[in-house]
C-alpha cells in the first residue's frame, strides 16, 4: 500500500510532469512556426517524454494501491525571444524538475520508504542527462549568436534526435 504522503506528493509530480510536455510541445510549436523544423521535432520528442514520466508516476500509483488525482495544467508560456532563449527556459525548466524530484527522493527516504526510493533512483539519474542535455545546446546557441547558417546547421543536428 502507498504512504499517503507519497501518493499526494507523486500526484503533484504527476501535474508537474503534464505542465513540462505541455511547455515543451509549446515551444515545439514556436519553432515550428519559425521554420526550425528540427527543434521543434527535439521539442516534441521532449514532450513525449515528460508524458512517459508522467505515466511512470501514475503506474507507481496505480500499482501500489492508491489513486490518480489529476488537476488542471497551467497554460504554458507561447512565445520566446530567440531560439536561445526557450533553451535557457528549458534548461532553467529542467533545475526546478531536478529540485522537485529531490524532493522527492528526500521524503521517501525521510519516510524509510524504500520501494519509493528505488523508483526516484531513475528519476534522479534522468535529470543528470535532461540537465547536461539541455545545457549543451544553450552553450552552442551562445557560440552561434546571430549566425542563421550555423542557426540551421544546429537544428539539421537536432532533428535527429531518436
Amino acid at each position: 500500500m502507498i504512504n499517503p504522503k507519497i501518493e499526494k506528493a507523486f500526484n503533484e509530480q504527476i501535474n508537474a510532469e503534464l505542465y513540462s510536455a505541455y511547455m515543451y510541445l509549446s515551444m515545439a510549436a514556436h519553432f515550428d512556426a519559425k521554420n526550425l523544423s528540427g527543434m521543434g521535432a527535439w521539442m516534441k520528442r521532449q514532450a513525449d517524454e515528460e508524458m512517459e514520466h508522467a505515466m511512470k508516476f501514475y503506474s507507481y500509483i496505480i500499482e501500489n494501491g492508491g489513486k490518480v488525482n489529476l488537476k488542471t495544467i497551467e497554460a504554458p508560456p507561447k512565445t520566446w525571444k530567440s531560439a536561445l532563449d526557450v533553451f535557457q527556459n528549458a534548461y532553467k525548466h529542467e533545475c526546478k524538475v531536478t529540485k522537485l524530484i529531490h524532493v522527492l527522493a528526500d521524503l521517501a527516504k525521510k519516510l524509510n520508504d524504500h520501494p519509493a526510493s528505488i523508483f526516484l533512483q531513475w528519476f534522479v539519474t534522468e535529470q543528470i542527462e535532461e540537465e547536461s542535455t539541455a545545457s549543451s545546446i544553450v552553450d552552442k546557441l551562445k557560440l552561434i549568436k546571430e549566425n542563421g547558417a550555423a542557426l540551421l546547421m544546429l537544428d539539421h543536428e537536432l532533428s535527429k534526435r531518436q
